[in-house]
């Protein structure tokens, strides 16, 4: 893929009090690109999304995207502004407005924008994407069942028109036919021209569907490449795929 980079990250640093939690990482996704990012529990993962999107503050590297400065020495943006640009975040545990309809959880997705035409538009192509979330729009998102929730942040995600979505543990407590669901809209979305930055505990369906993929170890980088390259390396089947 002969693009150039969307996201670039430079050294990295990400504390929690005393305790530094991402220990200078560096990394890029580029236009279009769908990049995972995978290690067990408590690697820094989890805080790097964080980080990136402005939710938590960095200790110190540089983040670009788009060409602009997000994070350096001199200036850090707010989580606002960096969804603006074009850049949002799907936390893990979905974060959907529970004591609001579907319906007003897809409008908060576009609460960035003023275009009523194409704000319509959008929320017909993610009932199209979504056909459950169409059956439910008048219901409350918390009686929804674990899948339907992810599947409305998700879509909530996709509202604002992203370039880009990073996704925090995307099929944790899912079914397995759920799980199938939301890594093949992960695809459609990647298909679609949205770059992807995807954080996700199961390795194998990660790797399987990510072009580049870095592996996190105690807050560093330990490997990356191609997903189906890693998918072969016996170091990661031993660490995170259960092949000795």
């Amino acid at each position: 893929m002969n693009t150039q980079p969307i996201l670039e990250v430079h050294d990295l640093c990400v504390n929690y009090g005393a305790i530094r939690a991402v220990k200078g990482i560096t990394l890029e996704v580029r236009e279009g690109q769908l990049v995972a990012l995978i290690g067990s529990n408590g690697a820094g993962k989890s805080s790097t999304l964080s980080a990136l999107c402005g939710v938590i503050p960095s200790f110190s590297g540089e983040v670009k995207f788009a060409g602009r400065t997000l994070i350096s020495a001199k200036q850090s943006c707010g989580a606002w502004e960096i969804v603006k640009m074009g850049m949002v975040m799907v936390p893990e545990g979905r974060g959907v407005f529970t004591r609001m309809s579907v319906l007003e959880n897809l409008k908060m997705g576009a609460f960035i924008r003023d275009d009523k035409q194409g704000i319509e538009e959008d929320l017909q192509l993610q009932l199209t994407i979504f056909p459950r979330l169409k059956e439910r729009l008048s219901q409350l998102a918390g009686n929804l069942s674990g899948g339907e929730q992810q599947m409305l942040a998700l879509a909530r995600a996709l509202m604002s028109r992203p370039r880009m979505v990073l996704l925090d543990e995307p099929s944790m407590g899912l079914s397995p036919i759920m799980v199938d669901k939301i890594f093949e809209v992960i695809q459609t979305i990647s298909k679609q021209g949205v770059s992807v930055l995807l954080v996700e505990q199961n390795a194998q369906r990660a790797l399987e569907i990510a072009q580049i993929a870095y592996v996190m170890e105690s807050g560093l980088i330990s490997y990356s490449g191609e997903g189906l390259e890693l998918i072969k390396d016996p170091r990661i089947q031993a660490s995170y795929l259960g092949e000795a």
